[in-house]
């Protein structure tokens, strides 16, 4: 019997129940098409609007989704209320399967920013591919690996950067990740500035304050609705120098 949906999710009959939607998740990569019809099979398909909430931090639930389109957000609530934000996930990405690994409860919330279309496979789907599938299961190795970097990184730059570090850290973050060309990076849409508070753990008013100031200094640009850091090796500089200086 397959565990209750989360709050805002629904199956639907309009997503198509093939190899083709699986074939955008990378985890997914090299899988033969009898794999992947198999998979699409054993999947619930998902289509949720932007704003629903997909996983509950302390739940006791044990899919894997796979994010055919769309945008989430994984996150978490401290005691006082204030979100802390980890990560977005775009389309091709997965997630859930730290829960499906251990057994144990769902280590974060994760909502969606965009309307989204998912795939979810049970626990037991998923670890019965996980020692069927070798090139899967390693990638699932290297992903937890990545993370676990990632987190580390991040408890170093909240325990020994000032605020103002924390957020040239996390737009340099967010410069590679849109792609850097000519020194320069577009953020498109431009994050919000609660939303990069959340990632930094101050408030959106420290942020909206030393966005301004990187802009007066040129770093930072303003087009439309995208934030263009113009200068990415002064913000790389800028990064290293008190991270180096903290370590």
């Amino acid at each position: 019997m397959r565990a209750p949906l989360p709050t805002g999710m629904a199956p639907t009959s309009s997503t198509p129940r093939s190899s083709l939607a699986l074939r955008r998740i990378a985890l997914f990569e090299g899988l033969s098409d009898q794999r992947l019809d198999l998979l699409a099979q054993q999947c619930l398909w998902h289509s949720v609007e932007a704003g629903k909430p997909l996983l509950l931090r302390a739940e006791q639930q044990g899919e894997v989704f796979m994010l055919v389109s769309g945008r989430v957000r994984v996150t978490t609530y401290a005691a006082n209320g204030r979100q802390v934000t980890f990560r977005d996930s775009e389309a091709g990405e997965h997630f859930g399967d730290i829960a499906a690994i251990d057994g144990g409860p769902r280590s974060a919330d994760v909502v969606t920013l965009l309307p989204s279309v998912l795939a979810s496979l049970d626990r037991a789907a998923f670890l019965g591919l996980l020692r069927e599938e070798p090139l899967v299961a390693e990638r699932v190795m290297q992903r937890l690996a990545s993370l676990v970097r990632q987190l580390s990184e991040r408890v170093i730059d909240l325990s020994t950067l000032g605020v103002q570090n924390r957020l040239h850290a996390e737009l340099l973050r967010l410069a590679r990740t849109a792609g850097v060309a000519y020194n320069q990076a577009r953020l498109e849409p431009a994050p919000r500035h609660a939303a990069l508070a959340s990632q930094i753990s101050t408030n959106r008013e420290q942020v909206t304050r030393e966005l301004n100031v990187l802009a007066r200094s040129g770093v930072l640009q303003k087009e439309g609705k995208a934030l263009l850091v113009a200068d990415v090796a002064r913000l790389e500089a800028m990064v290293s120098q008190v991270r180096g200086d903290a370590g």
